[in-house]
This record gives C-alpha cells, structure tokens and sequence, in this order.
C-alpha cells in the first residue's frame, strides 16, 4: 500500500511522532491511522520503559487553582535535562497533572507508594463485603484482587484515567511525552488543598 505524504503529516500532527516513524507505524498498520496510532502509543511506551532508570533531577513545580480558590494543588514532575524542563510540551504535562490532581485527588503517585497497612486494610474490607455477599471461598480472593485493582486506579495518580481523555491512564500520557521527547520523566509529588479539608 502506498502510503501519502499528507497521511504521514496528519499522523505527526496528531502524535508529535518523527515523519520515520509515522510512515512506518502506517505501513504496518496497512494505511490504517487509529492503528498506526496505537503502534506509535507502544512503541513509546516501549521507549519510556528503556528511560526509566535514567536519573531525573530538572523539572518543574507546577500550582493549579481551581473552583474561585476553593481547592489548590502543588506538583513536582522531574525531567533529565533544563531544557526540556522548559519545553512548551513538559510545562503543558506538569498543568496536566496539577488539573488531574485537583479533579481526581488521587491519594498517592504510584501502587508502590500505597503502605502494606492501607492495602491489609482495604482487604479486610472487600472480604468482608464478599462474604455477606455469601460468594464462595474459592472467589473471595479473585473478588478481593479485583477491587484492589478499581482501589489502585482510583487512589493512584498514575494508574487514574486521565480526566481528558479516560480512555488512557496519567502513566500512559506521561509515557508517551517520554517517548517523544527520549527523556525519563517522574511525577515526583503532589500536594492537594481542599478549603475546609483537614485538621
């Protein structure tokens, strides 16, 4: 199949991938741009995974107000390099963050960061609501798999969908940045005010 320049520029338009790589996701994907698309998502994801030992120490704070000064959110994403920090893409992921903090107020960055009491303890929960279900023993344990996973992608950042566009998680998004830039990036904290919230 013969693959136009016009394919390949609406390609890069919507991805920010390289004129090569677009033409080649296409061919693979036999001219076929959501599938090319998807290719070119995996690949950075690909991309991101290779970078992510790669010591991040430039960055950017980023502050997001919302709802007349009602809830106010703090991030830290890190980056490799200041230039990049200071590339329009990286500020416009570290406002995505802060805005994704403020609409889903997430509780932790990542699984990992979740401590084993809280995990035991939201365990304790879910088995207890299987069994007043009356489920059988043999399924409390899937059942309880089953919620901590809904539990991760609603208390974690990188694992919630992404308020814009909920068919990608935030480690997604961020992966793809990765991938197109060729630099590791972490969200490294957040911090979320609430008027009225806390003691």
């Amino acid at each position: 199949m013969q693959i136009t320049a016009a394919q390949v520029r609406t390609l890069r338009d919507k991805t920010g991938a390289g004129v090569l790589d677009c033409r080649k996701a296409l061919e693979e994907a036999g001219g076929d741009e959501a599938g090319a698309i998807d290719l070119l998502r995996q690949k950075g994801m690909a991309a991101a995974a290779k970078k992510a030992g790669r010591s991040a120490t430039e960055g950017a704070v980023g502050s997001y107000i919302h709802a007349g000064g009602k809830i106010g959110v703090l991030v830290e994403v890190n980056c490799e390099t200041d230039f990049v920090a200071k590339t329009p893409e990286f500020q416009e992921l570290v406002k995505a963050v802060a805005m994704q903090v403020a609409a889903a107020s997430p509780q932790f960055v990542r699984r990992e960061d979740v401590p084993e009491a809280v995990l035991e303890k939201e365990r304790e929960i879910y088995r207890a609501q299987a069994r007043e279900q009356k489920k059988p023993d043999r399924v409390v344990e899937k059942i309880v798999e089953g919620k901590l996973e809904r539990y991760f992608s609603e208390a974690c950042l990188l694992e919630q969908p992404y308020i814009r566009d909920p068919d990608r998680t935030v480690k997604e998004l961020l992966n793809e940045l990765i991938g197109k830039i060729g630099e590791n990036i972490v969200i490294r904290r957040f911090a979320r005010y609430q008027l009225g919230e806390g003691g």
